[in-house]
Order: structure tokens, then C-alpha cells, then sequence
């Protein structure tokens, strides 16, 4: 099943905010060449059925040349494919194909930082005098030997790392093989923006920003004092990161000008952008960086990739974000390849068909541009990776309290042959037999399915510009149901209520009165005057009354 090359229209103004993104991890998606790890051709090959869910985008995780110490968010060449992924052939064969079939591709940028193997980097620490020697963010030891100020590094420990080319630290915001890029040299600045317009030139259509508020530091390296609130979004409660107030080490507001000077390169190509913000308060920093129309066109937090999953959570992060926002446009995530999967955080063990379908329809009911990860349209639970067999180093520094990511980047089960059809080889994580249980192909023929519904929901959001483009409201109601309204200029007002719990609930609803049942987005629940009655995981819409 191929969609229509008339899903979203490109020359509509702000045409991204009717458009759903889908997320691919390369390297679990489909292995064509018989290694265990996906490749390119892979994602070539199931670009079909991507675009038969009905979504607009896809988003690649990397693919460039790195020497995977964190799975390519470390990058050696920002100009080029890894063998491990095929080559550039492949990709430009990728994007021609997405294009034929109306799906558009961004891609990953991961500026704040390369690899140690990165030819800017050896140059830059092989002496304190060389051409890139401030390329990225030296500092002489204190006094006493140790580093020079408290920063925390996301994957454990200080933020610092001795070299004794230089005698000097490096600054690492994550692992120490990921040296931090110093873009208070302007040099630096304009070296990813070349790199960025060689891919404009492939064809890309957008790039998803990773760490996009990592970029700066504040020069005179001043320590960052204890957090007031402890930031649990970001890292989880067993990493101390989240014990400072990172005031000093990332969302600086030199990254302004540089987000600036990005924007009008994308405008050059009509390509758009999404950041990714992991801050003490992302809100304000994904409303500060969407803002004026002339930064990027969406960012996305880790404020709906937590455990908590309450309808007075998911209603509060949704309407602060609305009103700190001037203009901007947030992106809501409830899954991505560095959390728990969805189905299995907030659904809990054994989470049932119902859930991921109500999560689903609430996910796309908010006002924003709904990012999907691969798999979660096939109600995929969190894989159990044994110890023996992590390859995240993040999950091997916190075992066992936090197991990393692994569980939600295991292969993606295409049939319920071995291995999920995934590759003919040894995956590079095993194959979940919850997922090949639940493989693609398995569902194809279900009209009862997650995949069956994706579909269908998707197809019936896109008729509604209440959906897409509307304003948002909320109402006031009990544990764990979310009411909300969204309404658009010319059209009638939908209301939306859904029970994010697993047991049936019975309430009232003053603004459902008088309001008509919408047809054919297939979740159970009834209304009678104002009496709101859902089956666990159900959901009802209507349009509100005149």
C-alpha cells in the first residue's frame, strides 16, 4: 500500500504543522546485506510502508561515518555515509525514492559534538597553537590538577576528560569520545553549515537537531549551583546530573543568533527543522527557540517521554508550553530511541491493543506536529536485553537501577519468521518475540490491529484542521481522564475526552452537552447529556455544540 502524494500540501504556509514525522533508528530498522545491522537500502525498501501509515516525514537517526561508540551521535565525517549503512549512492537512491512517493527526509545533525576520531579534533589536541586549536573547548587544569569548574557529564561523571597531547581538559556533555565543538569560534560555526548544505544540495527536506541547546557554554566556565528542582525529564533519578541547575554548560543565549544563521540556509531550500531540547526547564527553552519565525520551525522535549503518564501531567506541560510560546510550534513525542517504549512506560507489563490505540489518538489529538517512532504503530513493548548483551553504554554505567536504551532499539520484526525478518545474519541486539509476535506482516491482514488503526486514525486526523492547525483547551475532570477542545477559524469545535487509565469510567462533562458524535475514528465510548462513559483506554470525539 503506497499514500497518495496528496497527503500534505508543500507550498501550504507552515505546511509541517499538518504533518506527522516517523522516526527511524538505521541501524534496527531492515538489514539488507546479511551483517546484523540495518542499512540504508533497507530503510530504501520499507519506504512503502512508511507512507502507507499516512505520515508526512522521516526522520533518520545517523547514518554518517563515526566509529559508533554511541551508535553514530558521534560522528568522524559529516559529509558522508558509514560502510556499516551503505553509501551515498544508497542515500541519494533513498531520497529519490521517499520523493517519488510524497514522503520528505530529515535528517540528524548532531553539531554540539564529534567524535574523538573527527580530523578537527586530532588536529585540535595534537597542540595549543595548530589552526583548530580552538576548535573545541579547552581549558587549563585548576591549581590542584582538577578540572576547571563542577559540569556534569549526561552519561555519568565530570564533564571533563585530561589530555595529554595539550596537558589540558576537553569538554564532553556525554560520553568522553564525543569531545564538545567550541562554537564561540565562528569558524566552527560556518564548517556545519557547509556540511549542512551538502546535504540540502542530496535533496534533504529537514534535519532534526540533536542537543540543539548544547551548543554553547559560557566562556569564563563559571560552575552551575545546585538544582532548586531536580530535573527528572532530562536523565533519570539515579544519574546526579540532574542535581545541578545547568545554567552555564548548555541553553546559553549565544545559541540565538546561531539558530538564527540556520534558519536562513533552511529557508534557502525550503527545508525544515525540529530541535531537540533537554533542559532544567525545556519548555521555556522550546517556546524561546521557536519563537518569531526565524529560528527553528519545531522542537520536542523529554517532557512527555517520562514515566508519568496523568492527564493533569500531559494537560500541564501542553499548556505551559502554550503559554510561554510566541508563534512557535512544539512537536509531542511519547516515544524515541533514548526511552523506555511507550507501551511498556506508561501502559505497564502486558499493556493491551487498547492502550497504544487510545495513545495513539491522544498523542495526535494535541496541538503540535506528532512525532512517531518506529514500531510504536505496531503497539511494540520495551524489549528485555539481558546484561551480557547491552551494547548502550549509558545502560552499562547505571545497571541495573536504569538499563539504558537498548530495550527500545532492538530490530524491528517485519514477519514471524526468525529474527523477525529483520536480517539473515545475528542482529546487533536480539529480536524481541513479543515484537515478532507482532510483526508487520502478522498485522497486515488484521483490520482489528495497531497497525490497522494507525492507519485509519491517521487517515481520519488529516480531514480535520481542528486537529492540525486548531487551538487547544483543556478541561477540568478526574483521574486519569483528559478532556480537551480544538477549534479552527471557519470549522466547528471537536472535543476529545480519553481514559488513560485501565478501568471504566463514568463522569460529567458540562461542554459535552448537545454534542454530536463524530463518526470513524474507532475508539468505544458514549455520551448521554453530559454523562461521559469510557471503557478502559477508551476515548470519544464529537463536535461541540453551536
Amino acid at each position: 500500500m503506497t499514500k497518495q502524494l496528496t497527503q500534505v500540501s508543500p507550498h501550504a504556509k507552515d505546511w509541517y504543522r499538518e504533518a506527522i514525522i516517523y522516526q527511524v533508528y538505521p541501524r534496527s530498522f531492515l538489514d539488507t546485506n546479511g551483517d546484523g545491522i540495518g542499512d540504508i537500502p533497507g530503510i530504501t525498501a520499507k519506504l512503502d510502508y512508511i507512507a502507507s501509515l499516512g505520515v508526512d516525514i522521516v526522520w533518520i537517526s545517523p547514518y554518517f561515518k563515526s566509529p559508533m561508540k554511541d551508535f553514530g551521535y558521534d560522528i568522524s565525517d559529516y559529509c558522508d555515509v558509514d560502510p556499516m549503512f551503505g553509501t551515498l549512492a544508497d542515500f541519494d537512491a533513498m531520497i529519490a525514492k521517499a520523493h517519488s512517493i510524497g514522503l520528505k527526509i530529515m535528517i540528524d545533525q548532531v553539531m554540539a559534538h564529534t567524535a574523538e576520531e573527527h580530523p578537527w579534533f586530532k588536529e585540535s589536541r595534537s597542540s595549543r597553537d595548530n589552526p583548530k586549536s580552538d576548535w573545541y573547548v579547552w581549558s587549563d587544569p585548576a591549581p590542584d590538577g582538577n578540572p576547571p569548574n563542577n559540569w556534569m557529564s549526561v552519561f555519568g561523571g565530570s564533564s571533563w576528560q585530561w589530555d595529554t597531547r595539550r596537558r589540558q581538559y576537553y569538554l564532553h556533555n556525554f560520553l568522553v569520545s564525543q569531545p564538545q565543538l567550541n562554537f564561540h569560534n565562528p569558524q566552527v560555526q560556518q564548517a556545519h553549515l557547509d556540511a549542512l548544505r551538502f546535504w540540502l544540495e542530496r535533496g534533504v527536506d529537514g534535519i532534526r537537531l540533536d542537543a540543539s541547546n548544547f551548543h554553547f557554554h559560557d566562556p569564563e566556565l563559571r560552575s552551575n549551583p545546585p538544582a532548586v528542582n531536580r530535573d527528572t525529564a532530562t536523565v533519570s533519578d539515579v544519574n546526579p546530573y540532574g542535581m545541578q541547575a545547568h545554567i552555564y554548560d548548555k541553553s546559553r543565549p549565544e545559541n540565538l543568533p546561531f539558530l538564527q544563521k540556520l534558519r536562513v540556509l533552511l529557508n534557502e531550500y525550503q527545508a525544515v527543522s525540529i530541535g531537540e531540547v533537554g533542559a532544567d526547564d525545556s519548555l521555556a527553552v522550546m517556546a524561546e527557540y521557536t519563537a518569531g519565525g526565524d529560528k527553528l520551525h519545531m522542537a520536542y522535549s523529554f517532557n512527555l517521554l517520562v514515566p508519568t503518564c496523568s492527564s493533569h501531567y500531559i494537560r500541564k506541560q501542553v499548556e505551559q508550553f502554550e503559554a510561554r510560546v510566541k508563534g512557535g510550534w512544539a512537536s509531542w513525542s511519547v516515544g524515541n530511541h533514548d526511552v523506555q517504549r511507550v507501551a511498556t512506560r506508561w501502559g505497564g507489563p502486558g499493556a493491551p491493543k487498547a492502550f497504544a490505540k487510545m495513545i495513539l489518538a491522544m498523542q495526535l489529538s494535541l496541538k503540535g506536529t506528532p512525532c512517531l517512532y518506529q514500531g510504536d504503530e505496531l503497539a511494540f513493548a520495551e524489549a528485555d536485553v539481558p546484561f551480557e548483551l547491552l551494547q548502550d553504554p549509558y545502560g552499562i554505567t547505571f545497571w541495573p537501577e536504569f538499563k539504558g536504551r537498548d530495550g527500545c532499539r532492538t530490530p524491528m520484526a517485519w514477519t514471524g519468521a526468525a529474527d523477525g525478518g529483520f536480517t539473515t545474519g545475528k542482529p546487533w541486539l536480539p529480536v524481541s518475540p513479543d515484537h515478532i509476535a507482532k510483526a508487520a506482516a502478522v498485522q497486515e491482514g488484521d483490520a482489528e490491529s495497531s497497525l490497522a488503526f494507525t492507519r485509519k486514525f491517521i487517515a481520519w486526523r488529516r480531514k480535520l484542521p481542528q486537529l492540525t492547525r486548531g487551538a487547544i483547551e483543556f478541561f477540568d475532570t478526574p483521574e486519569p481522564v483528559l478532556a480537551l477542545r480544538r477549534d479552527a477559524d471557519g470549522e466547528r469545535g471537536i472535543i476529545a475526552v480519553f481514559n488513560l487509565g485501565g478501568e471504566p469510567v463514568s463522569f460529567t462533562l458540562p461542554q459535552v452537552a448537545g454534542a454530536e458524535q463524530m463518526e470513524g475514528y474507532d475508539l468505544p465510548g458514549t455520551v448521554e447529556g453530559t454523562q461521559v462513559q469510557l471503557p478502559a483506554f477508551g476515548a470519544w470525539f464529537g463536535y461541540a455544540r453551536a
